[in-house]
């Protein structure tokens, strides 16, 4: 299967380009290297697969660059590309946010559809669609209401997906990833900030009083959930969980007991956008795609341990 992964020097988009490789897919990838971040990491995250036969790679721009030559081909579609962030997407960086979000959707959508060989569109959503809720566990029929521009553009994406489906044909799915973290998580976020924090010896910032509660999904099942949505029948949207929910305090003691580090906090206000509670029902995904998440919150944080200290020049 020849496979495009948009995102691909990111963090998830890295991590699924290699498991298609390893699995004998070819794989093209394209990123345009936002600023979000330093483009270093996201070079390293390419390096095992520039090194292979069965990968290529373009960078551009999805909301500017013509996209039928990209598209054309091409059997799936991992769409992983987006400007990431919930605290950033407030005031004058909302413009990056419509473009690389809806914008670029959009636009990689149109060029799926005049292709007309796309066996499986994977959209990467996000459960920031859901909002500030307390209906939980929340589930494909929860009613979305986000609660930042972020969450605002994933779901105004996600929509796009379903009208592309809908009235075209295009054989669309998304999935409503549950804060997914492990080996290469953007620097960023939380689990990469403790842990370089912790192993550098620094206090540890916490946006209000700890007692948030998330849904932590670990890398690999990410993976497989999008591995699965190749599955015959699988269309829609589907919640993508890790079964981990748990409050930010019990995972900074997990971090303090896995890194041998005393847990120094910095307490901070609690920030907009940020939502108090998630927490995924997984049952259709369950039962359509037969995903079962597989990593426990704890392996999954040691191997993100492990995976720092071996890399310190990604700590940022």
């Amino acid at each position: 299967m020849r496979c495009l992964v948009t995102g691909v020097a990111g963090f998830v988009g890295s991590t699924l380009a290699e498991r298609l490789v390893a699995l004998g897919h070819d794989v093209f990838g394209v990123d345009c290297f936002t600023d979000y971040y330093p483009r270093k990491n996201k070079e390293a995250n390419l390096a095992k697969l520039r090194s292979g036969p069965r990968f290529g790679f373009e960078e551009l721009d999805l909301a500017v660059a013509d996209l039928g030559p990209v598209v054309k081909g091409m059997d799936a579609i991992f769409h992983q590309a987006a400007q990431a962030g919930v605290r950033a997407s407030w005031g004058k960086t909302f413009e990056t946010y419509t473009s690389c979000n809806v914008l670029a959707t959009q636009r990689l959508l149109e060029a799926a559809k005049s292709a007309g060989t796309i066996e499986r569109f994977v959209y990467a959503s996000s459960s920031s669609v859901y909002g500030d809720t307390t209906d939980l566990p929340m589930r494909e029929t929860s009613r979305p209401r986000p609660f930042s521009p972020y969450g605002v553009t994933k779901l105004a994406a996600e929509h796009l997906a379903e009208l592309y489906r809908e009235n075209f044909g295009v054989p669309t799915v998304s999935l409503r990833y549950f804060t997914v973290y492990g080996p290469r998580q953007r620097p960023d976020m939380g689990f990469h900030r403790f842990i370089a924090r912790l192993l550098r010896g620094e206090p540890l910032p916490v946006y209000g009083d700890g007692e948030q509660t998330r849904d932590f999904t670990f890398i690999d099942d990410i993976v497989e959930a999008n591995l699965l949505s190749l599955n015959e029948g699988a269309a829609g949207v589907y919640n993508i969980g890790g079964g981990s929910r748990v409050t930010l305090n019990d995972v900074l003691a997990t971090l303090g007991e896995l890194t041998g580090k005393e847990v120094a906090l910095d307490r901070q206000g609690k920030q907009p956008g940020d939502v108090r509670h998630t927490a995924a029902d997984t049952s259709r995904a369950r039962s359509e795609l037969g995903y079962q998440p597989v990593v426990s919150l704890r392996d999954g944080l040691a191997r993100q341990v492990e995976w720092m200290r071996a890399n310190p020049e990604a700590w940022g």
